[in-house]
């Protein structure tokens, strides 16, 4: 019994790790499809991670590219592999990225995304609608 429970540790921490890779590598390839210049990024899991474009003259883009790739790209990986443990790291990316804009939303914390969303003029129902979607699917 203490295996599956190691086994299952050590599966969350990869996922977190997954969830906020595939998140950040979601803002930098929206970035640089909109034309942004990267001017700073940082993809280790263990601080916030975080991409900086100025100019950005897809905001929106840039923004959503994270939530959406970091809900796709772990799916599209767990699809064909077709394993437990792929599909529980997939499941994890879905309803972390949900949760993460549903409390960015509560904190009011300027830096984080579903700020950043709505300054850049994206509905409020819209970001609902990402977290209603994903959090039961996750």
């Amino acid at each position: 019994m203490p295996a599956r429970w190691t086994t299952f540790a050590g599966l969350l921490v990869v996922s977190y790790c997954v969830m906020t890779f595939t998140h950040e590598l979601g803002h930098l390839i929206g970035g640089c499809c909109g034309g942004g210049k990267l001017l700073s990024a940082d993809l280790a899991p263990w601080r916030l991670p975080y991409s900086l474009f100025r100019p950005d003259p897809f905001p929106k883009l840039t923004l959503w590219s994270g939530p959406i790739l970091g809900v796709l790209i772990p799916l599209l990986i767990a699809w064909p592999l077709g394993k437990p443990w792929a599909w529980l790291i997939a499941h994890f990316c879905v309803l972390a990225n949900g949760c993460y804009l549903a409390i960015a939303a509560f904190t009011g914390d300027p830096l984080l995304d579903t700020a950043r969303l709505l300054n850049s003029g994206v509905h409020p129902l819209l970001i609902a609608a990402f977290c209603v979607i994903t959090i039961p699917c996750g």
